[in-house]
């Protein structure tokens, strides 16, 4: 897959849990994907302080990211 493809599957996977987070007074924003295989994000808003946030990272994030582009291996939020 190209890379543009790529970004683009990702960007469509945000948006998909944009809402979710949007609803706790959150955000996230793509920061970079690295190698076509590693997802850097920055969540926002709520999603800064909230002590679950680690786990919407991975449950949430990562598993929709995977699900529009398997062929990302890691997503990490960066501050």
């Amino acid at each position: 897959m190209t890379t543009n493809t790529i970004q683009q599957n990702v960007e469509k996977a945000l948006e998909e849990i944009r809402p979710f987070l949007k609803s706790d007074g959150g955000d996230i924003t793509l920061i970079s994907i690295d190698d076509n295989k590693h997802v850097k994000v920055r969540l926002e808003g709520a999603c800064t302080s909230c002590n679950v946030n680690q786990m919407t990272l991975k449950a949430g994030v990562e598993t929709t990211i995977k699900k529009y582009a398997p062929e990302i291996e890691t997503v990490v939020n960066v501050e």
